[in-house]
């Protein structure tokens, strides 16, 4: 409580091993801490074996943004533009891209600089990602490391033109970083990032395993899918719900928004439920394309469906 207490409410509670969101809870007042601490460790023990949990502050409206670092042994260190994450659900991404709407340049820089000082102070190599909370004020806050390349390395490949794969498998070899930090920096394009998973978005992205029955996978310029469907294919129960990775990347924004859309609407997956409807309505939404939202959007959104749909259900019943 005392620790709480001098962070400030409100805060969140947060699985020391975690991560995807599992043993992670929000507390709003001192009353609720106890209870929702006990839960978070339930939640955490079963996920990780590890019971641990910590209280951070609680950012309001924040965006997720993330920093892609590159690290050798030797102690150099290079980080890149930012991924902006913030349409999620249950805190686990679903669209990511960079640049970010939200991050100035000062910003950026400032972000790779803190970055590459935590680097170098916990003595990290290899790839990795550093990841922020950013505010509408424009400060950012640190969550946590990933010391590992990320789902959506692709967004920042298709920005700088680098591949990432080979550079860790370089670092872990005992080669020296095959760019500089003015590279690593550099902003070629504008990519974003769409994870297609086997969920029902109108059922709060419940899991919708099955047997693919069709694939028809988009193509050409500036669109690239990492996948391992194929028809036939039957998705199990038993693991993560992704199918597949779609990235479009454009000279701009705008322009890699309308090859997104493009692209999502030669995606066809048969026989079971994914979210592809569910990105198209993102990215036709106004504060999507604005650039102005936080990490509440796809709640927001939700909501935004359900209220349209009782509209039309009521005005049948008349």
């Amino acid at each position: 409580m005392k620790e709480a207490a001098a962070v400030g409410f409100p805060v969140m509670v947060k699985a020391a091993s975690g991560g995807g969101g599992k043993g992670l809870r929000l507390v709003r007042s001192p009353a609720d801490l106890e209870g929702q601490a006990r839960l978070a460790q339930a939640e955490a023990q079963a996920a990780f074996n590890d019971g641990s949990v910590y209280i951070e502050k609680f950012i309001e409206h924040p965006r997720h943004v993330e920093i892609q670092i590159a690290a050798h042994a030797s102690g150099d260190v290079v980080a890149f533009p930012e991924r902006d994450c913030s349409v999620q659900r249950r805190h686990q991404k679903l669209i990511e891209e960079s640049p970010s709407p939200a991050v100035t340049k000062d910003i950026r820089l400032k972000m790779q600089e803190a970055s590459i000082r935590l680097a170098k102070a916990a003595g990290y190599t290899n790839v990795g990602t550093v990841e922020f909370l950013l505010d509408t004020d424009g400060k950012f806050y640190f969550i946590e490391v990933n010391a590992r390349l990320q789902v959506e390395h692709p967004v920042t490949e298709s920005v700088t033109g680098l591949d990432l794969v080979a550079a860790q498998i370089l670092l872990a070899a005992g080669e020296a970083l095959p760019f500089d930090q003015n590279r690593a920096a550099e902003i070629r394009a504008h990519a974003l990032e769409h994870r297609i998973n086997a969920e029902d978005p109108n059922r709060g992205f419940a899991p919708c395993p099955g047997r693919v029955d069709s694939l028809l996978l988009p193509g050409g310029a500036g669109v690239r899918v990492d996948t391992h469907l194929y028809a036939g294919y039957t998705v199990a129960s038993y693991y993560d719900s992704l199918l597949a990775k779609l990235i479009t990347f454009a000279p701009d924004r705008a322009a890699a928004i309308a090859r997104s859309s493009r692209a999502l609407s030669e995606f066809e997956i048969g026989g079971i439920s994914t979210t592809i409807d569910f990105h198209k309505r993102v990215i036709a939404h106004p504060e999507f394309k604005s650039g102005n939202f936080d990490t509440h959007f796809t709640e927001k959104l939700n909501a935004q469906d359900k209220t349209a749909a009782d509209h039309r259900a009521s005005a049948a019943r008349v």
